[in-house]
């Protein structure tokens, strides 16, 4: 009868001499066909990694052999991504300190790996809390710091009022902290952000040779966030306020019966008649409790309040109300915008529920729209003035002068419009400081 295989005992065997006589090990200075087969590194936030984290380093570890039977010199490193949030998360749940619970976790995260045979190159392993790493991260940032590439202001962020801490998107899932089931409030504080605004073009345009998947190429296109469009002014009727609105279709202007700032507006509270403040403060305070996905939620029906206040079309001179609702977002353009429901189907379902006007002023060359749905494609425009009777493309949009201060109510010229990335979330618990932990 053949012998029973003792897994046990020949995986360490070979784990112990792969560990001594290192084959995986890469001389990067003399490598003649250098290949760099990075995974992601995991979080040391629990006790041990299961078979699911285990999945993708065993189809990373199998590219990295394809690439080195190829005759490729392979370096793969590996490393443990130690701060943030999941490894804040298990110190809490166990109640110990991060600096010591987290070296303890990386031990045996460490012993899971080496048992798996992967061709990684542990004389090169990273951690993310050793300050011979994190030495160069704030070397980084500081170099993006002195070339103005990062720079602070104020933006919502998940609160629990309970933890007193910030709470990325997955900790919030429902409304409510994963910690305690706390509700979880939408409050302003100052976070810093890298302008990759200034490389959106560079980014999308590196997204046409990159060997990435579709689905992935399309994530970070919408990541990206970069449009090509107009900055167009409209005055608040009776004060010297003015609302700046980012739009794609400035062909639509003569379209827009009414504006939409997002309820973290700083001109919300200016531009509020006192007699209607009350009211629209209550209805700001319950939006922004809401979740960003969940305003985002193009099947949630929309809600909103009138402020009370008006502002002046630029191109026609009449007069608009100005409304808050939570659908529109200040990480986007300008956080307002000049709502043409007629073109623009979220406008659409909130101008009919709220009874507002809807004039189209773009009409298909071909077939006509549905009346039902907003028509959101070039044509020719129509009720636009000086401009009916144009393509939309052949449509240069004009600010109207300003009679009695001689000054451009709206200012046109293309801009891109991309979000900045965040790169803090501003404030660490008192019951939890994981990053002066280590």
């Amino acid at each position: 009868m053949p012998e029973k295989y003792d897994h046990q005992t020949v995986e360490q065997k070979w784990t112990q001499r792969w560990q001594q006589e290192k084959p995986h090990v890469v001389d990067l200075k003399k490598a003649e066909r250098p290949y760099y087969n990075l995974m992601m590194f995991p979080y040391p936030s629990a006790e041990g990694l299961h078979i699911g984290n285990l999945f993708p380093y065993v189809g990373s570890d199998i590219h990295g052999r394809f690439k080195r039977a190829q005759g490729h010199d392979v370096f793969q490193s590996f490393g443990f991504d130690a701060f943030g949030i999941h490894s804040e998360n298990h110190a809490l749940k166990m109640g110990r300190h991060p600096a010591a619970l987290i070296p303890e976790n990386i031990v045996h995260f460490r012993h899971q790996m080496q048992r798996i045979g992967a061709i990684f190159d542990w004389d090169h392993e990273i951690n993310t809390t050793d300050p011979r790493y994190y030495r160069w991260t704030q070397w980084i940032f500081v170099q993006l710091y002195r070339a103005d590439l990062v720079y602070q202001r104020q933006a919502p962020v998940n609160w629990c009022p309970s933890c007193r801490t910030v709470l990325a998107a997955e900790q919030a899932a429902d409304g409510l902290c994963e910690r305690c089931d706390t509700m979880v409030e939408q409050k302003d504080m100052r976070q810093w952000f890298a302008r990759t605004t200034t490389y959106a073009q560079r980014l999308l345009d590196n997204l046409e040779w990159i060997d990435w998947s579709a689905v992935t190429k399309s994530a970070q296109a919408r990541w990206i966030g970069r449009s090509e469009g107009a900055e167009i002014c409209f005055a608040v009727a009776k004060t010297e306020i003015e609302i700046q609105v980012f739009t794609t279709r400035p062909d639509t202007l003569w379209g827009a019966t009414y504006l939409v700032l997002a309820p973290e507006h700083p001109l919300v509270e200016r531009l509020t008649p006192a007699e209607n403040r009350a009211q629209v403060q209550t209805y700001v305070n319950s939006a922004r409790q809401r979740p960003i996905g969940e305003r985002q939620d193009a099947a949630r029906q929309k809600t909103g309040i009138f402020t009370g206040a008006h502002a002046v079309h630029p191109a026609t001179g009449q007069s608009i109300p100005i409304w808050i609702a939570d659908y529109v977002l200040t990480g986007y353009g300008t956080g307002a915008i000049m709502a043409v429901p007629a073109h623009d189907e979220r406008d659409l379902e909130f101008a009919r529920r709220f009874d507002l006007p809807i004039v189209q002023v773009i009409h298909p060359n071909s077939e006509p729209p549905a009346a039902a749905t907003a028509y959101s494609g070039e044509g020719t425009l129509s009720a636009s003035g000086p401009f009916s009777g144009l393509t939309s493309a052949a449509a240069p949009i004009r600010p109207k002068p300003d009679a009695r201060k001689n000054r451009h109510m709206g200012r046109t010229g293309k801009r891109q419009s991309a979000r900045p990335a965040r790169i803090s979330h501003g404030h660490t618990s008192r019951r939890s400081r994981t990053n002066d932990s280590f």
